[in-house]
């Protein structure tokens, strides 16, 4: 296992997360994303500490505070130096019936918080992510709350997770401005059907020094190799019944179609190529993998010792390209003026 330094931190992360999206499986659509209980999550989490990973993601939505409850105990219950591991929950999901139990509020992420940190048996989470935006209270005020509760010594570090571009420069403004605690790093869906924050998600990170860490590299199993255009269900994956994230499954195909090619050259499997990929690509800090079993787990693991030519790479890039869009495509054709001539 490799690691990567945490942005400008100083904190290091191993190149692979662990996701424990798939720990509880009560309610909704957990129940559609897996069903570990407390063996099996011992189970992984085993493997996980094993392998070298050091970088725990979980959220207080993921079914419903259960996810958190369990890889608390799995910690205890393995004998694992919690300080060996950086744990990463997250805030601003809906975790009850009543008016103030959702959003970014000043008033929801400290009850969020002290309730993730019972769940957790801990007594302080080392990066909290802000899990979407809250269209309802002004980018200030979250950063103000976020700063705070990071002053308490609850909370480590601050991230974000599916904001915008814009918004999350806004947010780093305010926090420079005012002398607080800023992002120290960036949570968002990327994969080879999926290249979006490319256009500028990924330019912000570089430029602002913010770790990237991408959620569903696998395309919610979709990128898996479960899945051609004969077989359009895998009998097996929770695609089947929740088709998240969305995917232009023609374009995916093709996709596949490449990285077969890829892996049966390398005798490694369709999803070690996916995540490869993602994992070589600029600005990555570490990928987010989850896993139903250690099988599955151990596969993902073994994707770190793929390694891809410049000619898979190009292969990869042609065959999942984004369609140039403006201005980006203004900015690249008038920036050519500006290329020292030899």
């Amino acid at each position: 296992m490799k690691y990567n330094f945490l942005g400008n931190t100083g904190l290091v992360v191993s190149e692979l997360c662990f996701g424990t999206m798939t720990f509880g499986g009560s309610g909704g659509i957990w129940e559609a994303i897996g069903k570990i209980k407390q063996d099996g999550v011992n189970d992984l989490m085993k493997v996980v500490v094993d392998s070298g990973i050091n970088f725990i993601d979980t959220a207080n939505v993921y079914s419903y505070g259960e996810s958190e409850t369990l890889l608390g105990q799995s910690i205890k219950d393995l004998g694992i130096d919690r300080n060996e591991l950086v744990i990463a929950t997250k805030v601003r999901g809906r975790m009850g019936q009543g008016q103030n139990n959702v959003g970014l509020s000043r008033y929801h992420i400290f009850q969020s918080v002290d309730a993730s940190l019972k769940r957790l048996q801990m007594d302080h989470i080392d990066v909290l992510y802000v899990h979407g935006v809250d269209p309802k209270t002004p980018v200030e005020e979250i950063m103000r709350s976020l700063n705070d509760i990071v002053l308490t010594g609850k909370v480590r570090y601050i991230a974000v997770c599916n904001w915008p571009a814009w918004m999350v420069m806004k947010a780093l403004g305010i926090a420079d401005k005012n002398g607080w605690n800023k992002f120290v790093g960036m949570q968002y869906y990327y994969s080879l059907s999926s290249r979006d924050i490319e256009r500028e998600i990924v330019p912000v990170a570089i430029d602002q020094n913010l770790a990237v860490f991408p959620w569903s590299p696998l395309a919610g199993g979709f990128l898996s190799g479960k899945y051609t255009r004969a077989t359009e269900k895998a009998g097996d994956s929770r695609r089947d019944i929740f088709d998240f994230p969305p995917v232009n499954k023609a374009k995916a195909y093709d996709i596949i179609d490449v990285m077969a090619e890829i892996g049966k050259a390398q005798n490694v499997s369709v999803a070690e190529i996916a995540l490869a990929w993602v994992r070589l690509q600029k600005g990555i800090t570490s990928t987010i993998i989850g896993a139903k079993n250690a099988d599955q787990l151990n596969a993902n693991i073994k994707s770190t010792t793929v390694e891809l030519s410049a000619d898979d790479l190009k292969k990869l890039d042609d065959v999942s390209a984004l369609t140039k869009e403006y201005p980006g495509w203004m900015v690249e054709r008038q920036g050519a003026d500006r290329a020292i001539k030899s």
